[in-house]
């Protein structure tokens, strides 16, 4: 029973700490997936921008519902200049295929501060989240540095 009731606990904590989110990539959170959305939407790459440039400019503290948005508008940017992930959502690839805009050195560049400052665990709430499952967080930042290379 005591066994039983600890299992419960830690399952809760894991809830409360990663709410929103139910795997490591960068689609696997509902921030990301309601963004999707929205790109969908979208004729240009205003909703992009616009994501990266939020975490640019997010104040001291970067909020994991801004962070987690930024890193699926670099995957846009990554998708965008012929890098994709293999996984990326369809209404993504879609999105991609069906606007076929470049992605230009400034737009690539955010993307790309974007994504360090969404990886600074001090000033990240993403990054902290993750930081709470060591096996998790190296899962998390691999995935963010291969983006980081996607977006050279």
């Amino acid at each position: 029973m005591k066994l039983h009731f600890i299992a419960i606990s830690v399952l809760a904590y894991a809830g409360m700490a990663l709410a929103g989110a139910w795997d490591t990539g960068p689609f696997d959170n509902d921030d990301a997936l309601d963004w999707v959305w929205e790109l969908s939407e979208s004729d240009d790459l205003s909703v992009v921008a616009s994501a990266v440039h939020g975490a640019i400019e997010a104040s001291s503290y970067l909020e994991s519902p801004t962070g987690s948005i930024a890193v699926a508008a670099a995957e846009v940017v990554a998708a965008l200049k012929g890098n994709p992930r293999a996984d990326l959502p369809v209404e993504v690839t879609d999105w991609v295929k069906a606007h076929r805009v470049a992605a230009g050195d400034d737009l690539t560049e955010a993307a790309r501060k974007a994504i360090a400052l969404v990886l600074n665990a001090d000033s990240s709430e993403l990054a902290q989240l993750w930081s709470d499952s060591d096996e998790l967080a190296n899962v998390w930042k691999a995935d963010l540095q291969n983006l980081l290379k996607r977006l050279e």
